[in-house]
């Protein structure tokens, strides 16, 4: 079934790439999508802020914008499936063309704009969802917000109860604005209402919190972020989204396009900025890297960089959906090669 989907994927990089993947998540929701075997190497069994993960690889937001696919993600192999950005009202984001491939660099350049369909339908799946495994929230804010920190608010509590974790997006350089709320005195503002609000909601059960930050950010900022982070109780931090930058090493006739930079040129910025976090947290928060996954061997670099999980997304455009149980497998031979009995006793080793 593998095989067949890996197939399928040079069809669809022939089409335009955002048609392409609405058509993917279509067949995903028509019950087409792969399956991983469901027994997983115990080498891979690990624990993200609580959350047992069967496996620490996880599907970053943006594939499943409208959380319409996260069982057949999960059944894809994935240890954790983060579904969004959602917004509280639903927004078409901006004008098309808006998400380039560059295959010469296995990279992708998207402006979106967190087009979704809004907290309502988002919510009435999650509610409607069988517990196939670990399901998280990616919540923003609308771009015509008058109080974007309300807007994260009213995330947080329409979903409480429905996800098994959240994460406050703030770091997406598409939504004019937002990664200002990164600094340091617009983000306790944030967390602090957010705090507010979450002690009211615990009641029904407590979720474990992650912010998603830039990997843009200026000397000092991480150490502030750390520290604003921990003062307002969430249990960890997403490091990172994608790049405004843009290195002088790609290839690609979409170079130029405006927007966030993902996929193989992000391995290396994103992972020196986790273990930048994984320095200044010195173990107090449960960090997740993201950015430029491809391989087992990628995955086992943030991990060592400070990783208690590892999320992915643009290597799928390339490579197909039997990436997972590769970088599974792969992971699993150089944890035991290397001598550790688990993921956990790899992190942060360097």
């Amino acid at each position: 079934m593998s095989l067949l989907h890996d197939l399928a994927t040079p069809i669809l990089r022939g089409l335009d790439p955002e048609d392409a993947h609405g058509l993917t998540v279509r067949l995903l929701a028509a019950g087409l999508g792969p399956r991983s075997p469901s027994a997983t190497d115990p080498v891979l069994s690990t624990s993200l802020a609580g959350l047992a993960l069967p496996n620490p690889v996880g599907l970053a937001a943006g594939f499943d914008k409208n959380a319409q696919v996260p069982a057949a993600m999960l059944r894809a192999g994935f240890g954790f499936v983060e579904c969004g950005t959602v917004t509280p009202l639903a927004q078409a984001g901006n004008p098309r063309p808006r998400l380039f491939r560059l295959p010469e660099d296995q990279a992708v350049i998207n402006r979106m704009g967190f087009n979704n369909e809004g907290l309502e339908p988002f919510a009435a799946r999650l509610a409607g969802r069988r517990p196939a495994g670990i399901t998280g929230a990616n919540i923003g804010a609308n771009k015509d917000a008058a109080d974007r920190v309300a807007d994260y608010v009213t995330g947080l509590t329409r979903l409480w109860g429905l996800a098994d974790y959240f994460t406050v997006n703030i770091s997406s350089p598409n939504t004019p604005g937002l990664r200002a709320l990164q600094t340091r005195e617009a983000l306790q503002d944030l967390l602090g209402k957010l705090a507010e609000v979450r002690a009211t909601l615990t009641a029904a059960g407590d979720h474990p919190v992650f912010l998603k930050v830039a990997p843009d950010l200026e000397e000092g900022e991480v150490e502030a972020i750390v520290e604003t982070v921990i003062a307002n109780g969430l249990q960890g931090i997403i490091v990172s989204n994608t790049t405004v930058a843009r290195p002088e090493t790609l290839k690609g006739a979409a170079r130029a396009e405006t927007g966030g930079l993902s996929g193989a040129p992000l391995m290396t910025p994103s992972t020196a900025m986790l273990a930048r976090f994984h320095a200044a947290s010195a173990g107090r928060l449960a960090l997740i890297g993201a950015g430029g996954i491809a391989s087992g061997g990628d995955a086992y670099a943030k991990i060592r960089a400070g990783a208690q999980a590892v999320q992915l997304y643009s290597a799928l455009v390339f490579q197909g959906p039997g990436l997972v149980a590769r970088i599974n497998r792969d992971l699993a031979a150089r944890l035991r090669a290397d001598g550790f009995a688990c993921v956990a006793d790899a992190v942060g080793v360097g």
